[in-house]
């Protein structure tokens, strides 16, 4: 049956959809092939922003300023949710975070009560490192803490893994 038959079997069309009127342009034979992004072309049609992108309000960090930031941040932890995110976020970063951030981050962890991120902190920082002196630097500074609190090293819980 052809599509007039059809059309006249049903009757007039009572559709209140319009048709589609915008013309599609012709794109550039590199977009249709996917080698360029659709943000690229976004000032070729007419329905996209030409807006510029937001900058991030971290550009440039320093360590010092980095530190505070995180210090500032697990002081104010009040649940495990906010520790555990604030120490993924911390070790994302290509550096090791500063004593100081990791004794308020053991702070963070007494104060919610939570024992197994205490000891996942001191992993961390051995993962971080570049070598074992640095580690047992972190080790030597944060030991009273780690007295204090009862924090017991992964190696020490499981001496044979250590090796």
């Amino acid at each position: 049956m052809s599509a007039s038959l059809l059309r006249a079997a049903r009757g007039p069309s009572s559709s209140f959809f319009r048709a589609n009127t915008i013309i599609a342009r012709p794109q550039p034979l590199a977009a249709r092939v996917g080698l360029v992004a659709p943000s690229l072309l976004a000032a070729t049609n007419s329905n996209f922003s030409t807006t510029t992108r937001v900058r991030s309000e971290h550009q440039e960090e320093t360590f010092e300023e980095f530190s505070a930031r995180y210090e500032k941040e697990f002081n104010g932890v009040q649940d495990v949710f906010e520790l555990q995110r604030n120490l993924n976020n911390a070790f994302a970063y290509d550096l090791v975070p500063s004593p100081s951030v990791l004794a308020a981050a053991l702070k963070a962890a007494r104060r919610v009560n939570d024992f197994p991120t205490a000891v996942r902190i001191f992993e961390g920082i051995k993962a971080k490192v570049e070598n074992k002196g640095q580690y047992q630097q972190y080790l030597d500074e944060l030991k009273p803490l780690r007295e204090e609190f009862g924090v017991v090293l992964k190696e020490d819980l499981y001496p044979e893994e250590a090796k």
